[in-house]
């Protein structure tokens, strides 16, 4: 276990670190392919330094199965946390059979009797289908805590006023895509539900390594599906040359607090009140950022920081871009 202190908070009757790791690049070999071997001494070496909660989905792979070998055989002293996903992408009816269908599945994928954190997506939902969803997770045993994904604000105040005990929403957030600031972020503080955040840098943008570097060819070596989706935001959302701007005020600020670009971007989200935890990606067995994600903790953006983050988000269209894409998961809706 790290030296540092691992700042943590509650959902139901668990307290989990506020650095998730997240399993999404399991989906695609676009983002490389590891041994089983080096994928098993990375979920240990993670586990070891604190990171002892997952997220993951259905979808991304082969996730689940990964984490379900790894904790079944982990003789450790730390409980090691998951947060999955049933996402109906179709117009499926989520019937009790479907819904018990899905759930079966992930329990038995994670090798447990239930599941820590049960998150929920659905592409359509005009009828009121997230609300029978929802139902059914909420009075089932196998689900210890229910969490929503990519809801919108009307979305999640339906739920809460048809009194399903919904704890987290994962949503994207960061310095470039703050659109939880608007109305999601107010409802979840009143609720008391936290937001579990993606997307926090970027892709990988929001770091030291772009700092002076030229507009990058989205589809040259090394790029990969989430370095185009963000670079797709960063210019809707002011472009490449304030984007620049924005990493000089972080590396003054990172410089300041003897971390890096990607540790204030990460803080910058967490200090928010409604924020649980922020998912970071890792490429299991490919490339570990355990030391400097660690760095996260135990510091917070003081006023003079905050107020030079603020005068280059005032130069940006942060506030166009909530009209453009709408509330949070809008962009997943068709």
């Amino acid at each position: 276990m790290s030296n540092i202190k691992i700042e943590t908070f509650k959902i139901g009757n668990h307290t989990v670190p506020r650095l998730f790791v997240g399993l999404w690049q399991c989906s695609s070999p676009q983002w490389g392919s590891a041994p089983l071997s080096k994928i098993k001494k990375h979920f240990q070496a993670l586990v070891d330094a604190g990171f002892t909660a997952y997220d993951m989905a259905d979808h991304y792979g082969d996730a689940e199965l990964l984490f379900g070998r790894f904790r079944s055989k982990y003789e450790g002293p730390e409980k090691i946390y998951c947060a999955t996903k049933i996402c109906l992408f179709e117009k499926v009816d989520p019937t009790p059979e479907v819904m018990d269908a899905a759930l079966a599945q992930r329990v038995k994928n994670v090798k447990a009797n239930e599941i820590d954190l049960c998150q929920f997506y659905i592409q359509h939902y005009a009828n009121g289908e997230h609300i029978k969803a929802l139902q059914y997770l909420d009075n089932d045993a196998r689900v210890s805590s229910l969490g929503a994904v990519n809801f919108d604000t009307a979305k999640m105040e339906q739920a809460i006023e048809a009194g399903i005990a919904i704890a987290t929403n994962q949503v994207q957030f960061s310095l470039i895509d703050s659109r939880p600031t608007v109305k999601m972020g107010p409802l979840c503080a009143k609720h008391g539900v936290k937001l579990l955040t993606y997307g926090t840098l970027c892709g990988g943008f929001l770091a030291d390594k772009w700092l002076g570097e030229p507009v990058p060819a989205m589809y040259s070596d090394g790029m990969t599906p989430s370095h185009r989706k963000y670079f797709e935001e960063i210019e809707a959302w002011g472009g490449w040359s304030l984007f620049q701007s924005l990493l000089q005020a972080l590396k003054l600020i990172a410089d300041k607090h003897g971390v890096s670009i990607s540790n204030v971007a990460t803080r910058w989200v967490l200090d928010h009140e409604y924020v649980g935890a922020v998912i970071v990606g890792t490429r299991l067995g490919i490339s570990d950022r355990t030391a400097e994600n660690l760095k996260v903790y135990g510091w917070k953006l003081d006023e003079e920081d905050m107020r030079r983050v603020e005068e280059v988000l005032t130069k940006s269209r942060r506030e166009q871009m909530f009209e453009q894409m709408g509330d949070c998961g809008m962009e997943y809706i068709h």
